[in-house]
């Protein structure tokens, strides 16, 4: 799971590996020595792979046989078996185990394996799914904003705004007289490119399209959040109609959703800036994508760019 996430990040995410060798396990402390002396001919993660996936085989064995064990796993794992044996017991190794051991015990580490994130203590899921997701948001303050963007659109012309998108292309005119804040928050983000290479990280069929979330978690954002534009001429009374998504009143940012259907209980709840005027079909192809379900899921199409023309 971690050599996956260091694949998917590999310019932006670093593994760092520390023993905690449990005093109430009888071959811990070798156990780790044991991957130390490997490593010292490059062969440390494929000793710890060893020890991990063979557990059953060894874990039971007196520290007399462990010791032969090891020594026959390092010829099969293709280090200099008597240079391991010998590394095996050094006391540099065995100092750099034990200092390992007691600094996880003045931190406070309760249990193997645990996870340290960015300097705290991860206690949340450990599945390949949720650290992933962690690991964009954490990215995500890269892109973020300091304060919300300036106004710069002219209230009495016509915005359309061109979603190219890995199914096609999505025309979208947008309302800057009905919600002026959300769609000069739309043209400054597309314009800056923050759209380009996020995915529709929820589509459910019949219902809506959600975006705009460059973590593709759904719980990103801009850096910054402003209020709801309630128009009451504007009603989620059918499909392909564009709105704020928000996480309460007024914490409207980067995220949007497309409406499949008539939706009238988002009524007054979320903030209306555009309808779909050409390409609903291409919204209606989109890939289902439901993160509530928690389960494992394909990656969501992405947009490839977004031009807002003003007219």
């Amino acid at each position: 799971m971690l050599a996956q996430l260091r694949a998917d990040f590999p310019e932006n995410l670093r593994i760092v590996f520390r023993h905690f060798p449990l005093p109430v396990h009888d071959k811990s402390l070798l156990a780790a020595q044991a991957a130390e002396a490997a490593g010292l001919q490059g062969k440390f993660w494929d000793m710890k792979t060893a020890l991990f996936e063979q557990q059953a085989e060894w874990s039971a064995l007196t520290n007399q046989d462990f010791e032969s064990w090891l020594n026959q796993t390092a010829i099969v794992i293709g280090v200099d078996p008597i240079k391991f044996s010998a590394d095996l017991k050094s006391q540099e190794i065995a100092d750099k185990v034990l200092a390992a051991r007691e600094e996880a015990i003045r931190l406070g580490i309760p249990y193997t394996p645990f996870l340290v994130i960015n300097g705290k203590m991860w206690q949340g899921p450990r599945d390949y799914n949720s650290l992933k997701d962690v690991t964009n948001l954490l990215l995500l303050e890269k892109r973020q904003f300091t304060g919300c963007p300036p106004f710069t659109v002219d209230i009495t012309k016509q915005y359309i705004a061109s979603i190219e998108t890995e199914k096609g292309t999505i025309v979208i005119q947008l309302y800057p007289d009905k919600a002026p804040l959300a769609v000069n928050n739309f043209v400054f983000l597309a314009n800056n490119g923050y759209f380009d290479g996020i995915t529709f990280h929820r589509v459910v069929k019949g219902y809506l399209a959600q975006s705009g979330d460059p973590s593709g978690t759904g719980y990103g954002g801009p850096g910054y959040a402003f209020i709801n534009e309630i128009d009451p001429t504007l009603k989620f009374d059918k499909a392909g109609l564009v709105g704020m998504a928000n996480v309460g009143p007024d914490t409207n940012g980067s995220q949007f959703f497309i409406t499949l259907t008539s939706m009238p209980k988002l009524d007054g709840k979320y903030t209306i800036f555009g309808q779909v005027i050409q390409g609903l079909s291409v919204v209606q192809a989109l890939s289902e994508r439901d993160p509530s379900q928690g389960i494992p899921l394909t990656p969501g199409d992405k947009i490839l760019h977004v031009t807002v023309e003003e007219k």
